[in-house]
């Protein structure tokens, strides 16, 4: 009888982190977290903001890191608009920064909840498929996940939660995590840096505008690091 007790036990603990998420995800929602962050709130919050960052920067840097890592590994959305908060807030160094370390952050924390809650479970029910797919994603780790990183069609949570999946080691996915966002990382928080002169004019960015300027030298950078996956593969297709 204990025998038997202790791995429902454990195996129900396993999946309270995720549960965790899912209900703070759902009370987010529900408060409607995600809808609050837009330019309209930054334009009227303006003086406020700017005013607490410059008495309080320490305290400022803090609960940003704090909100993005929340926003991140509770799978909030908005993490883009809380990106170009930092811009609007910390400058484009300041807030690249702050933004890469929370983002990296709270990637980590969701990366380590999904690899204790759904990696494992998975790999001892994997079917030859995903076997196969796991042994492909070990072979080039650093090359898969910046590839996932870089893609502008993959959804954040889902770069963060599939190295999980199949196997990332902790560091290997924390390094491509820091470098695969930095190209985002600057491009919107260089748009957050300029909304001060843009709110004086009566201008407003247009982010859609933007985002498909960039899309092009995202794939790019997909393919880039995705090559030594493709050129490991055709050399081992040609003769001997």
């Amino acid at each position: 009888m204990n025998e038997t007790s202790k791995p429902k036990s454990g195996g129900w603990l396993r999946f309270l982190p995720l549960l965790v998420i899912v209900a703070g995800l759902g009370a987010a929602i529900a408060l409607g977290l995600h809808k609050q962050l837009s330019f309209e709130t930054l334009r009227a919050q303006r003086e406020t903001l700017t005013a607490f960052v410059a008495g309080q920067p320490v305290a400022a840097v803090a609960i940003f890191l704090g909100v993005y890592i929340a926003f991140t590994a509770l799978m909030i959305p908005g993490a883009l608009w809380i990106t170009i908060a930092g811009g609007f807030l910390f400058d484009l160094a300041g807030g690249a920064a702050a933004t890469a370390v929370g983002a990296t952050l709270g990637a980590t924390l969701l990366f380590l909840v999904a690899r204790t809650s759904l990696g494992e479970p998975l790999r001892r029910r994997a079917g030859p498929f995903l076997k196969r797919l796991e042994a492909g994603f070990q072979e080039n780790p650093f090359s898969y996940m910046l590839t996932l990183r870089f893609l502008p069609v993959v959804p954040f949570p889902v770069a963060n939660i599939a190295p999980a999946v199949l196997g990332a080691k902790l560091p290997d996915y924390m390094i491509t995590t820091a470098l695969g966002i930095m190209p985002g990382v600057l491009a919107y928080t260089w748009i957050g840096s300029g909304l001060g002169a843009a709110f004086d004019s009566g201008a407003e960015p247009n982010i859609a505008g933007f985002a498909k300027q960039l899309l092009p030298a995202f794939f790019a950078l997909a393919a880039v690091s995705l090559a030594p996956v493709l050129i490991k593969r055709a050399r081992r297709k040609k003769p001997a």
